[in-house]
């Protein structure tokens, strides 16, 4: 099977392009983010193709680096603003060009950040689909999507649900058999990252909760998903690597909370994962700082 990938390596970046979606260089793990996604709605499935070659394509158009390309680090943020829109509006024609045009642009800010080495992560999605967003909402009238509508009924609070559609809702899929087919994912290529981000989906869950966000809402795995990629950011086998795990954790939370609780995203969107960026950003530099502290200190 390695042999079929190395003679297409277009495919190969493809998919690790969307494995790169939770961090992992891991043509498996993009293969399954895949059949998950497809398994929540075909037109998502769709859209994630065509928006993650559109990224991929013109990093190799553009000559970017190979070895980043290959790593799949043109595809994760082209593939989520392909998802994106697919999830929020009927997938009309404009729909389907802008999705192409977004994945390619997403390329190019990624670029642009990579070589200013800063860790931006999907912060190039963020900026595009919210201007996307603002921008159809304001001067279209395409219906939003039917998927919109789809509900998690449970109204009592359930463990299971939260966690595991915590996973599901990185990838804008809110079926319990998504959210399972991500975690396997994402532990196939790292299992530490994987159990380390269903800690924090149910700590995500639970601390919503407690701050008294509506128990749809968090079944939904809508205050679970940033979490998520916060621990996996730092996850590791150390025993300091758990204590950064819970520092952006729980700076990420609250972040989540205090943007939804305002609605301060609200005419863009959502948030997205704009409290994973903002969570894993402050985490990084009180990390520096730290390292910087005891480096001074010997």
């Amino acid at each position: 099977m390695n042999e079929f990938f190395k003679k297409l390596p277009f495919i190969d970046n493809v998919l690790k392009g969307i494995g790169q979606i939770m961090l992992q260089e891991n043509r498996w793990t993009g293969l399954l983010f895949l059949i998950g996604i497809f398994l929540g709605s075909w037109q998502c499935g769709v859209a994630v193709l065509l928006s993650t070659a559109a990224g991929t394509f013109t990093a190799m158009k553009l000559q970017y680096n190979k070895s980043e390309i290959n790593a799949g680090l043109y595809g994760f943020s082209a593939a989520l603003v392909g998802v994106a829109l697919s999830f929020l509006f009927e997938t009309t024609l404009l729909i389907w060009i802008l999705i192409l045009m977004g994945g390619a642009l997403a390329a190019v800010i990624q670029h642009f950040f990579i070589q200013k080495k800063i860790p931006v992560f999907t912060f190039p999605f963020i900026i595009i689909t919210w201007v996307l967003v603002f921008g159809l909402h304001h001067f279209t009238h395409i219906p939003p999507s039917a998927l919109l509508s789809c509900e998690v009924i449970p109204t009592k609070y359930d463990d299971l649900l939260a966690c595991t559609n915590g996973f599901g809702e990185v990838i804008f899929q809110g079926g319990v058999l998504s959210g399972v087919i991500f975690f396997i994912a994402v532990f196939i290529s790292s299992p530490v990252a994987a159990l380390y981000g269903l800690a924090a989906s149910i700590l995500g869950a639970g601390l919503s909760q407690m701050n008294g966000e509506p128990i749809k809402e968090i079944h939904m795995g809508l205050f679970g998903f940033n979490a998520v990629l916060s621990a996996i950011v730092f996850s590791g086998v150390k025993k300091t690597d758990g204590l950064w795990v819970l520092i952006a954790v729980i700076i990420t939370i609250a972040v989540d909370d205090f943007l939804v609780d305002n609605n301060c995203l609200g005419a863009v969107g959502g948030v997205f994962t704009f409290p994973f960026v903002v969570g894993t950003w402050i985490t990084l530099f009180i990390q520096k700082a730290v390292r910087k502290l005891i480096t001074s200190e010997n």
